[in-house]
């Protein structure tokens, strides 16, 4: 089958690869139809190359049709449609039944401390083959697919693999009170999602803030009130307070993370860390690793006293130092962590409708062929042509 393919940083290549195979009883075999680009993909792309081996396949936003089953499968059959969540998840084991798939304790990658294991990413998460290819193998075949009827384009359950259950999380957590006011900062595809629901739920103002005019543009037109990042930080936060009655927004969704602008040290300790040998830059990355934490740090700022801070945006520092002073001094509430997909999809569901409420219909700015995907993670990585969300094509 043919797979994009992580070569190098900043190289990424469709190569032709084995096809994958039932390997347990309760396996599927899937048949990509559409898989998304995502800003985690260029995590992989830019910073962790230490964690990574030539030839593994990225990707984890795909969906498709079940093309083989193994024997213990009942619950899908060939044909099937199905989306594939992110996070490899049993739904069996005392986490998942708490709601908390993304610490599923059946793949949880013990070794390297980390949660459960992830399609299409990096040996912290399990090094499961990802996505973006011609066939998928998934395990659990019973419990992790979302099964999705038959009609309506991909663009509308594509989303359910990682965006739409990503960005409820992070209102979800967010805990804005009805009426209530929220700023995101970051409007990719998670902060974007995340303002259409922050309104559909009820809040009574939406601030986003970024620095790409085109997304910022993207986000005015469902009625959210944008602030260009790149104005200086004071006179953002006091804008915002002029909106708030001088307090800050009710809560603060972080939809950046690691790659946030400026912190020039923290960027060039990033950099060189991608130029040292494996051996080397994996323990740096696990014990002394620092982020970027501008967007991070702007959030506490705008955030009111006694508000909620919501983390959606990856960071993957060991070390970032935090306020904590202002932090305490503001009694802000912190929640964060990877989506737990399965406990947002009865919620997200019943919103996709022929209405399109969200609007998924439209929500992507790129159809491109799986073969463009070096392409179209270059364009993606420099903020091209006004590219947000890119569904590609097997």
């Amino acid at each position: 089958m043919r797979a994009l393919t992580w070569q190098g940083k900043r190289d990424v290549r469709v190569e032709t690869v084995p096809d994958p195979r039932i390997e347990k009883p309760d396996d599927i075999i899937v048949r990509i139809t559409s898989t998304g680009l995502c800003g985690s993909d260029l995590h992989l792309y830019e910073l962790f190359g230490p964690f990574i081996d030539p030839g593994d396949i990225l990707g984890h936003e795909p969906m498709g049709i079940v093309e083989e089953v193994g024997p213990d499968v009942t619950a899908l059959a060939p044909g099937d449609r199905v989306v594939i969540p992110f996070n490899v998840s049993c739904r069996d084991c005392y986490m998942c039944d708490q709601g908390l798939h993304s610490q599923c304790e059946t793949t949880q990658v013990r070794e390297r401390g980390c949660g459960a294991s992830l399609f299409g990413y990096t040996k912290l998460y399990g090094q499961v083959p990802g996505g973006q290819a011609e066939f998928l193998r998934v395990p659990f075949g019973n419990k992790l697919p979302i099964k999705v009827p038959e009609g309506p384009p991909d663009d509308r359950f594509v989303y359910l693999s990682d965006v739409l259950p990503t960005a409820w999380q992070a209102v979800e957590y967010a805990a804005i009170p009805p009426g209530g006011s929220v700023t995101v900062l970051g409007l990719g595809p998670i902060g974007d999602m995340a303002t259409r629901i922050a309104k559909q739920r009820g809040a009574g103002l939406v601030i986003g803030v970024d620095l790409v005019k085109e997304r910022l543009t993207r986000a005015s037109a469902h009625g959210v009130t944008c602030f260009d990042a790149r104005m200086n930080g004071k006179d953002l936060v006091a804008a915002v307070r002029d909106l708030t009655d001088g307090r800050g927004t009710d809560a603060v969704i972080d939809a950046v993370g690691m790659e946030a602008h400026g912190t020039p040290f923290a960027k060039a300790a990033q950099w060189v860390t991608g130029l040292l040998p494996d051996a080397v830059a994996q323990p740096m990355m696990e014990k002394a690793g620092i982020d970027r934490l501008g967007a991070l740090y702007a959030g506490i700022e705008l955030v009111r006293r006694g508000g909620t801070l919501s983390i959606s945006g990856v960071y993957g520092g060991a070390v970032s130092p935090m306020p904590l002073l202002t932090m305490f001094d503001k009694q802000i509430q912190v929640r964060m962590g990877q989506a737990n997909v399965w406990r947002w999809v009865d919620d997200i569901l019943p919103l996709l409708t022929d209405e399109d409420p969200l609007g998924v219909d439209t929500f992507k700015t790129h159809s491109m062929p799986l073969e463009d995907a070096p392409k179209a993670y270059a364009m993606f990585q420099a903020k091209e042509d006004g590219m947000v969300k890119t569904l590609l094509k097997p």
